[in-house]
């Protein structure tokens, strides 16, 4: 047997005290005598609480998501909630979760903590999704708000997401203040961990009220979806929290035709009928397909665990479901939205959306053509929660305020309006189920409709491609190409100058063409962008939880009319691989 590392060790076999359960010293015992591969992956750092909070395999060890590393962090949490709202009493915290193993124990778990530092806790009773935690922590004007969750990672997962007072997620300075009050927090010792029964409340139905009835209200064609109240949609939650409010959402906006996919219906952290519960891989949707197909469904919806993110299928000319990914639904969505407000005379000119940097600039066509403003942030949609906090309720032009109209990121989560400040499937599903009937009202399907907005503004095309580079070589070899790419940057790619580069660490957008330089007002990220004569967009990003370099590519072309689609899209994925190419990309 491999012999163990003293510090690994001497570090297990603090687990085997008083302070933790039979379990888990049993478990921890039984590394140390028979697995030290194991003990040595459970226990040779602390779980990292990062910008987002607590991800990872759920297990015993400090390297673990289990009741002891959710406990120490959520009494940094507290410590550090505590230090900042001293005049409230007291502060109160709303805790939601999802349907993986072990969500509702680690939200008993905080909820416990929490309350033994005499913190108000609203626990939902059972699972919901992620957006209804963020919308909760502004409807009880709470201080803060925790969801358990893994969003769409793998079963063996779970993890921990914290939410400010606003019910967007944690960013600067808060983000890195809770991170060293948690990493204060060396043992489960320091932990206060028996509960104050007084300070939990059990909440539910009367905030699904609340959430559903401001849902509703984005509602901007009734009328229209009264005459295609039949529209077929085939929903799944996958297993997860979408599963009871997604479809009465549906059935409040008026649809009465939502096919269920039963096997998908069951509550299961394990997702037995899925390899990973991502509605972004075709794969999770196998089932769902197979349903819209027997029943010759118009529209099929899939939302993740925690019900942010939603895929969607749609019929092509053919009456093929065909898959659309993150950025194809966010400009059919964004389209439908500015296309009804302008329809009913809404557009002020106070108006905005917002995306991320590496989301399709056809957004931002669409947006420019209705003179509503598009906004660019980093990844992440904590930072488009951020423009919605600094937009909201302050006076802009003499007409009135800035409006959010909605938003989106290419990875498949939404928004539309402001009353939550997350990626909302719920939302999203609603919207796009009524935006189907807008289409529909036209003799359009959202296939159609989608290839309308080609032919307006730009057949655009978006790939990702990820290069994982593993151990500390491959970390430096990330460095390496990003430091290459900052100090020689490419003139030219794929044959097209480069007419723009924005470089977001150094916070500079410099203009070849105009030979401009202007600061980026944005926090500071690795991330690169190279913009071509043609319009094509390269962006490259180092991932920050995983030992992957990502390159985002964005082209386009003209598109004259549909029978050129395929021609032009053969000409498109030519255009991406002279790039992959031209940059020396394997």
């Amino acid at each position: 047997m491999a012999e163990i590392d003293s510090t690994i060790l001497e570090k297990a076999k603090s687990w085997l005290t008083n302070n933790f359960d039979k379990n888990t010293k049993k478990q921890v015992q039984y590394f140390i005598d028979n697995d030290p591969k194991e003990l040595a992956d459970a226990f040779y750092r602390d779980l990292e609480f990062g910008t987002g909070g607590l991800r990872g395999i759920m297990g015993v060890g400090t390297n673990r998501m289990n009741k002891y590393t959710v406990a120490m962090a959520t009494q940094g949490l507290a410590n550090y909630l505590l230090k900042m709202f001293p005049a409230e009493k007291p502060v109160k915290v709303a805790i939601a979760y999802d349907s993986r193993n072990n969500s509702k124990e680690f939200a008993q778990i905080s909820a416990d903590v929490l309350s033994a530092n005499g913190i108000k806790v609203f626990l939902f009773s059972e699972l919901r999704p992620t957006p209804v935690l963020s919308f909760t922590v502004r409807y009880l004007r709470c201080q803060g708000g925790i969801v358990i969750t893994a969003s769409h990672n793998p079963k063996e997962y779970n993890g921990y997401k914290v939410y400010w007072d606003d019910g967007g997620q944690l960013v600067n300075p808060h983000d890195k203040n809770v991170i060293a009050e948690v990493q204060k927090i060396k043992s489960i010792a320091d932990v206060k961990m028996i509960a104050v029964e007084k300070n939990i409340k059990f909440i539910g139905e009367e905030i699904d009220k609340a959430y559903i009835t401001c849902v509703k209200g984005l509602s901007l064609n009734p009328d229209i979806i009264k005459d295609y109240k039949n529209l077929k949609i085939v929903y799944t939650p996958i297993h997860g929290s979408g599963v009871n409010l997604v479809p009465r959402a549906l059935k409040e906006f008026g649809f009465t035709n939502i096919i269920p996919v039963e096997e998908q219906n069951i509550i299961d952290g394990d997702f037995p009928t899925v390899k990973s519960p991502n509605p972004e891989e075709p794969a999770a949707l196998e089932l769902a397909l197979s349903k819209a197909k027997k029943t010759n469904a118009d529209l099929v919806l899939a939302t993740d665990p925690d019900a942010d993110r939603v895929g969607v299928a749609v019929k092509d000319n053919k009456g093929e479901f065909i898959l659309l990914n993150g950025n194809q639904t966010a400009s059919l969505l964004i389209f439908y939205l500015l296309n009804a407000w302008k329809e009913k005379n809404l557009l002020t000119g106070n108006e905005y959306i917002v995306k991320t940097i590496v989301t399709s600039e056809l957004l931002k066509d669409i947006a420019i053509f209705f003179k509503v403003e598009s906004i660019d942030v980093l990844t992440g949609f904590k930072y488009i929660a951020q423009i919605l906090k600094q937009n909201e309720g302050k006076p802009c032009l003499p007409a009135g305020r800035k409006k959010f109209i909605g938003g989106g990121e290419e990875s498949y989560g939404y928004l539309v309006g402001d009353f939550v400040r997350d990626k909302d499937a719920v939302i999203s599903c609603s919207l796009i189920a009524e935006a189907a009937a807008w289409a529909a009202s036209k003799g359009k399907s959202l296939y159609q409709l989608l290839i309308d907005i080609y032919i307006q503004f730009g057949f655009y095309k978006e790939t990702l491609l990820s290069l994982t580079k593993k151990g500390k070589e491959g970390a430096d070899e990330i460095i390496h190409m990003m430091v290459d790419y900052r100090n020689n940057p490419p003139a030219k790619i794929n044959g097209q100058d480069v007419v723009m580069i924005k470089d977001y660490q150094l916070q500079k957008e410099k203009d070849f063409i105009n030979k401009t330089e202007k600061p980026i007002n944005l926090p500071k990220s690795d991330v690169l962008q190279f913009f071509l004569t043609d319009g094509s967009k390269i962006t490259v990003r180092p991932s920050g939880t995983e030992p992957k370099i990502k390159f985002y590519f964005g082209v386009k072309t003209k598109l004259k009319n549909l029978s050129l689609f395929e021609k032009e899209n053969n000409t498109l994925n030519e255009k991406v691989k002279g790039i992959i190419a031209s940059m020396n990309l394997k």
